[in-house]
């Protein structure tokens, strides 16, 4: 995705000219095509190619004429993927989210780290309609006084031939990132979570030390790799340093430096306080936390130091990250970013397991396409799996339209709903999903009903964004997870399975999905011989159980039509 097209180029214009205006600007590239009228260039890496066509491209003239600069992108790969730049970097997750589901269903964004102050997003569509289709809406749409900048990029997969698949048995997956296989095997890498901390910018030389010198003594002596992104937010007061190794070396490392910054402290007579500042994706920090706190409060009993986190509020497009920091002496701190990690590592874990359970109970479900948290943006890692690719496709799963009642407080209504509307329909465009507020049942209730009817894809969406919007929008204490109740109905046929003798299953679906699930007793089936089950938990707890109770339902079904495809028993002869 490195090779570029100028266009609009005088006839008159040489290899020398071209070649002189990269070097003016210090843009680096690599071999300069001329051809008459327009050029193609190498860049070295796609960070440089989006700094020569944000530098040139309608900026510069040569020659008389205002040349154009884009990704050199052949007709057979210009199919679903394309990339938007100049975004505002203050920018909320879900407007973008919402523009680009305006026009398709979006699968994949992947935020590009850049040096320029404006946000870089790749994103790619369910289609390629809805990206050309995305290209002609967006291009030079207004976010105050940022025009977006969009372009297609490379999709290899469009000119590649898919491989034969066979039409029975389960589908192969894909290899994970890295190359490790995406089976057991693999385990151990998916929990290699990265270390990610803030440090002064004045001290970024120190660490790094005389021809890197210091800083390779860490990554020797801990057996880690240790990244400081220099280069990320110009003049920043703060850089950030990721540390990828063990959970023993990713604490080994981040201590020596802490005892580095304290002794440059000290060599330069600087004062203030040093605190240890932990990066956290916004989406395990509630965990970390733990009811009512109790969790950070007992890290800062045990380890004798202070911790605080940033405001919700501080989250954009450009940080979808939380800071923690952590006051203390230097042995103190590096206990509590021990326990800390623990933490995060634990809340990173359930996700991906239940991520995964997702993936293998709904087939077809793209995760990292759903956005959960109104982001739009892979909530963990990606798993490395390509649509289409999990588990094998069942068309009863499929095309299964399921019903939820999802109870939300009062006062969120309006932020679900949107001005004059806008929101719900962006939510049910996204999910594909039917979105509706049931009336209040009084004055004075505190909880108001969303009525989902959609698949178990879409249910997942719409959930998942509803979910995301009340943490959010802090409907709920920045200091507790948001837990809601869901209701869905089963045959009566089927509570009893669900249940379980003397209540087993009942309690082995909390124990494993850490979800309350309650039915009733002594409820009046309805008019179509249904009962409610009622779930309460976060997000992927809640999710898990839906998906538990609905394959108990399937098998119940599928149990209950057996007999009847067979026809009556022959009658046993005396």
């Amino acid at each position: 995705m490195n090779k570029l097209y100028i266009g609009n180029l005088s006839s008159s214009v040489t290899l020398a000219d071209i070649q002189q205006l990269f070097g003016e600007r210090k843009l680096a590239v690599g071999q300069v095509l001329l051809k008459s009228g327009y050029a193609f260039v190498d860049c070295p890496d796609e960070n440089a190619a989006i700094r020569v066509i944000e530098a040139l491209s309608g900026k510069v003239e040569l020659h008389g004429k205002v040349i154009e600069v884009d990704y050199s992108v052949p007709k057979k790969q210009r199919s679903r993927k394309i990339q938007i730049r100049n975004i505002p970097p203050h920018l909320q997750w879900e407007v973008l989210d919402g523009l680009l589901a305006q026009h398709g269903t979006v699968e994949n964004v992947e935020q590009v780290n850049t040096e320029s102050e404006t946000a870089v997003v790749n994103v790619t569509y369910e289609t390629k309609e809805h990206a050309k289709t995305a290209i002609e809406k967006l291009n030079g749409h207004q976010f105050e006084t940022y025009a977006l900048k969009i372009s297609y990029i490379p999709d290899q997969e469009a000119t590649q031939v898919p491989a034969h698949r066979p039409r029975r048995g389960p589908a192969v997956r894909p290899t994970r990132d890295h190359g490790s296989s995406a089976g057991t095997s693999a385990s151990h890498k998916l929990l290699d979570v990265p270390l990610r901390i803030l440090v002064p910018t004045q001290f970024v030389g120190a660490i790094i030390g005389k021809e890197g010198l210091t800083i390779k003594s860490v990554t020797q002596q801990t057996q880690s790799k240790v990244d400081i992104h220099r280069k990320e937010n110009a003049g920043a007061a703060e850089k950030p340093i990721t540390i990828h190794s063990s959970a023993g070396g990713c604490t080994a490392a981040c201590q020596m430096i802490l005892e580095i910054m304290h002794k440059e402290a000290q060599d330069t007579k600087f004062t203030e306080e040093i605190p240890l500042k932990i990066l956290a994706h916004d989406s395990f920090v509630g965990r970390l936390i733990g009811k009512e706190g109790r969790n950070l409060k007992k890290i800062e009993q045990e380890t004798g130091t202070k911790i605080t986190i940033s405001s919700l509020h501080d989250l954009t497009l450009y940080n979808p990250e939380r800071t923690i920091t952590v006051k203390g002496s230097v042995e103190a701190c590096s206990k509590a970013q021990a326990e800390i990690m623990k933490k995060l590592r634990e809340a990173y874990e359930n996700d991906l397991a239940a991520m995964n359970q997702q993936a293998n109970l709904i087939p077809g479900l793209n995760l990292n396409a759903l956005g959960i948290f109104s982001s739009g943006m892979p909530v963990l890692p990606s798993t490395g799996r390509t649509r289409g690719m999990v588990g094998s496709y069942n068309p009863f799963m499929a095309l299964e339209q399921e019903i939820v009642h999802l109870f939300i407080p009062t006062q969120a209504v309006g932020a679900i709903i949107g001005k004059k509307g806008q929101q719900i329909k962006q939510l049910s465009r996204f999910a594909g999903a039917s979105i509706k507020i049931a009336p209040a049942e009084g004055p004075e209730v505190s909880e108001r009903m969303v009525i989902i009817t959609g698949s178990p894809e879409a249910q997942f969406k719409a959930q998942g964004r509803i979910y995301g919007k009340l943490k959010e929008e802090n409907f709920f204490n920045p200091k507790e997870e948001v837990k809601l109740e869901a209701n869905i109905k089963v045959p009566s046929s089927a509570a009893g399975r669900v249940i379980g003798k003397g209540g087993k299953t009942v309690n082995e679906l909390q124990n494993i999905t850490s979800a309350e699930v309650i039915v009733p007793r002594d409820q009046t089936p309805d008019s179509n011989d249904e009962v409610i089950v009622k779930i309460v938990g976060h997000f992927f707890a809640s999710q898990t159980a839906q998906r538990k109770i609905r394959e108990i339902v399937q098998q119940v079904k599928q149990q209950t039509q057996k007999p009847q495809a067979r026809g009556p028993s022959p009658q046993r002869t005396k």
